[in-house]
């Protein structure tokens, strides 16, 4: 089993190094006051630019897009052409034939382009892809290896058949969605690389609801997603009661995930034997958690040390206060005390006339 999960670890910690380039195109019918062709394009899932046929319009999404678009003309002189030409021209005549295939007269139907490609920057693999998708449902995709279109729906065969047949434009496509996309991809990822490639650990705490609850090892607010969680015993990784969380998005970007452990078959003198082990991609020393009571925050129960501390001040100083109060009333109801010069008191008795 651990030899098991340590094939899982390290097959997950090479597809954490994989990067992505994406286009989308979009087209519709039936939709009114919609462009007639919107493009996103997206590097690691995070949006980089948009455009607006109708509009002509190119908008960078992101400060270091501009700076590629600024340094680099010809780009966005393509991304240009992509959006307010070739795209347009294109996409309206396919949806126009597909809802002849389909026997469509009239309804909301749309046609969507994805394309780009996924780099592997430990292995050097590039994987393109190519497909198209109509109203929700893959229509056609391009197989990079065999260099033919995969159809699965009945009326994609024909079109299949016919690109197929179009040797010249499939190798073009090949060459652009591995070579060219990758080259692309790499420049993207140089100017975003204070962003797109920059590491942040989490601050790891230990959550409990009851005595009776499963203990969450909660970890927070550390980027890039790709990561791994979990708990071991005696430095052997945990299977059984355990409950592995998905990593979820932080509204500041960042991301965070837990790990539940069930104790109530755990003894409490064996709690030392516990630890839980977060692993980021490309760091190379784990954050190691042990299962230690007095660490876990809850919200019932006992109080963690600080709120003990806390409380046993606060009682003090409010001990203090009530006593000086006390000590100053009992201070202004009792007589004078005597002064060590016993003339001074005469004086006041006996005033000079």
């Amino acid at each position: 089993m651990k030899k098991l999960f340590l094939l899982l670890l390290f097959c997950h910690v090479s597809s954490a190094v994989k990067h992505s380039l994406k286009y989308f195109f979009t087209t519709s019918s039936g939709v009114p006051n919609f462009s007639e062709v919107v493009g996103v394009g997206q590097v690691n899932d995070i949006e980089t630019g948009y455009c607006d046929s109708d509009k002509k319009i190119i908008e960078p999404k992101q400060p270091w897009t501009q700076k590629m678009f600024d340094d680099n003309p010809e780009h966005l002189e393509w991304y240009a052409g992509e959006c307010f030409e070739f795209q347009p021209n294109f996409l309206k005549a396919s949806i126009y034939s597909l809802k002849q295939r389909f026997n469509q007269s009239g309804g909301i139907h749309i046609l969507q382009r994805m394309s780009g490609c996924v780099w592997d920057n430990e292995t050097g693999e590039v994987i393109g892809f190519h497909q198209f998708g109509y109203d929700g449902e893959d229509f056609l995709s391009l197989d990079m290896k065999t260099h033919t279109w995969t159809a699965p729906k009945p009326q994609a065969v024909m079109i299949k058949l016919k690109w197929d047949a179009e040797k010249e434009r499939i190798k073009g496509n090949v060459n652009f969605f591995t070579q060219n996309c990758h080259a692309l991809l790499k420049d993207y990822l140089n100017y975003a690389k204070s962003t797109l490639l920059r590491t942040e650990l989490p601050s790891v705490s230990l959550l409990q609801k009851s005595p009776s609850s499963p203990v969450s090892c909660h970890a927070t607010g550390f980027y890039p997603d790709r990561a791994l969680m979990f708990w071991r015993k005696d430095g052997e990784d945990l299977h059984e009661d355990v409950d592995q969380g998905e990593i979820l998005p932080n509204h500041d970007g960042t991301f965070q995930m837990s790990v539940d452990l069930k104790i109530s078959s755990v003894k409490p003198e064996d709690w030392g034997r516990y630890d839980c082990v977060f692993h980021l991609s490309g760091v190379e020393d784990d954050i190691v958690t042990k299962l230690d009571e007095a660490e876990i925050r809850t919200n019932c129960g006992k109080p963690t040390a600080p709120i003990i501390a806390a409380v046993v001040v606060a009682a003090l100083v409010l001990f203090a206060v009530t006593g000086f109060m006390v000590y100053k009333k009992k201070k202004a109801k009792r007589p004078p005390s005597r002064p060590e010069n016993g003339s001074d008191l005469s004086e006041t008795l006996n005033p000079e006339t």
